[in-house]
């Protein structure tokens, strides 16, 4: 075995410290009542995700990462079946004999330990899994992932605000590139990541790197913001059924929707509530609209006369540039996200307006496809040519070919380390808790 050099150790630890801070701001903000209730059937309760964090690392760090052949003794080997996501729906999770919030956060600080303990010794001993770290960086992402779930659970909640944090930063462009798009005139670049290099972390399904071929397209410089939403909404939009389609229709009615997520009207003007907090869309009319599913970001679309991006075009316009021909990791280059570039980590508890991160944009003036909301693209998830799936297919494979559909570009709450631009989420076409939202595009024969 070849131990990891001090540099890697330390970045690995930094990387699961800075998660578990996260995980600790947002069930420190509540108390135990709070924590054990579940706010929504498709959420589960907080003290749910800190145990099934802690699972999730014994299991594959303290019991696998450990020097040998053989993986070694767990913390609470007893707790897997209640912790396993794939065989316990959220809905149902609330009836299991769950640990309650101290014992819950008891059995994460032992995990942690012992992860600790473990990566001071680690280093690379010829599986994939330990391979410059990876099943370090895997877990830190995944409590990231965690936490940007129990972040939207904040967002459910009721009762008074238990989150605060610092207003986005304003923006000096918003009004001259809200409606203005972008022409890329396509071609052949590559898609996905290899596990080299600085992407050692990207999962199974960001795997292999493999060349596309893109037709030329527009696509529009900024995400579509809520003042812009607001027209769709005021111009009848939820009530024109030639804009839905047959399955977002049938949704929607069955729902009684008439606005995104969170929106009511309050003396006859739009209002959202953002953790707990009433802020008039008038107000945030420049930020990117958030909480709207696939049907409500397709419906919109038609009624602008665009249409959604398609992953191939949205992963083109995020990395290629066209003056290098290459493919590069951001929209601007190849440095990780600060805060300069990318509204990312729960910084800001909400999305900036549009333009506010002009250092962030993309060769040919895109801007924010790294943070804010998640975009909603109008493909399906597959795997790429050549896919395999690492280290477990309930990752990645058991949902190809569903009626999910693909999201890009991260949100205000998601973890630096996940924000990659191959990063790639997934969901069904009727959710809206997430932190959604999408910007427009066009063939450039339309």
């Amino acid at each position: 075995m070849t131990r990891y050099p001090d540099d890697l150790r330390v970045r690995l630890a930094e990387e699961l410290a800075a998660a578990r801070r996260r995980t600790q701001v947002l069930t420190d903000a509540v108390d135990d009542v709070e924590l054990t209730r579940q706010h929504s059937p498709l959420m589960s309760p907080l003290h749910w995700d800190v145990a099934h964090i802690a699972n999730m690392e014994d299991f594959w760090l303290v019991r696998r990462a450990s020097p040998g052949e053989e993986p070694t003794p767990g913390v609470r080997e007893d707790l897997d079946h209640l912790y396993d996501a794939f065989t316990n729906p959220r809905a149902g999770r609330p009836e299991l004999p769950l640990l309650d919030p101290v014992a819950a956060r008891a059995y994460g600080s032992t995990v942690r330990e012992r992860t600790l303990e473990i990566l001071e010794e680690a280093g690379a001993d010829g599986r994939a899994l330990l391979e410059d770290g990876f099943v370090y960086g895997m877990i830190a992402q995944h409590e990231q992932q965690h936490v940007e779930t129990m972040l939207a659970t904040h967002q459910l909640r009721q009762g008074p605000q238990a989150l605060h944090a610092d207003p986005p930063p304003r923006s000096e462009l918003a009004a001259e590139l809200i409606g203005t798009e972008v022409f890329h005139a396509g071609g052949r670049f590559t898609m996905g990541v290899d596990a080299v290099g600085p992407d050692v972390y990207a999962l199974d399904n960001e795997r292999p790197a493999h060349a596309v071929e893109v037709a030329p397209f527009h696509l529009d410089a900024v995400p579509t913001t809520n003042g812009e939403y607001a027209r769709f909404v005021d111009d009848g939009g939820y009530a024109r059924r030639e804009l839905w389609s047959d399955a977002g229709w049938e949704h929607i009615t069955a729902e009684g929707w008439s606005a995104p997520m969170t929106w009511e009207q309050v003396a006859g003007a739009w209002h959202r509530t953002s953790f707990g907090e009433r802020q008039a869309i008038a107000d945030v009319a420049d930020q990117p609209v958030m909480h709207v599913c696939f049907h409500e970001a397709a419906a919109y679309a038609r009624w602008a006369g665009k249409r959604l991006p398609t992953e191939v075009e949205w992963e083109y316009a995020a990395r290629f540039d066209p003056a290098s021909g290459t493919t590069r990791r951001f929209p601007w280059g190849d440095d990780e996200p600060t805060p300069e570039l990318a509204n990312l980590d729960q910084r800001h508890l909400q999305p900036a307006p549009v333009g506010a991160y002009p250092k962030g944009a993309s060769p040919l003036g895109v801007h924010q496809l790294v943070g804010d909301v998640w975009e909603w693209l109008d493909s399906g998830f597959e795997g790429y040519p050549g896919f395999a799936p690492f280290p477990y297919k309930e990752y990645s494979e058991v949902f190809f070919g569903g009626d999910f559909r693909m999201l890009r570009g991260s949100s205000f709450g998601v973890g630096t380390i996940n924000a990659r631009t191959t990063f790639r989420n997934w969901d069904l076409p009727i959710r809206r808790q997430i932190f959604s939202g999408f910007r427009l595009a066009r063939s450039a024969e339309a």
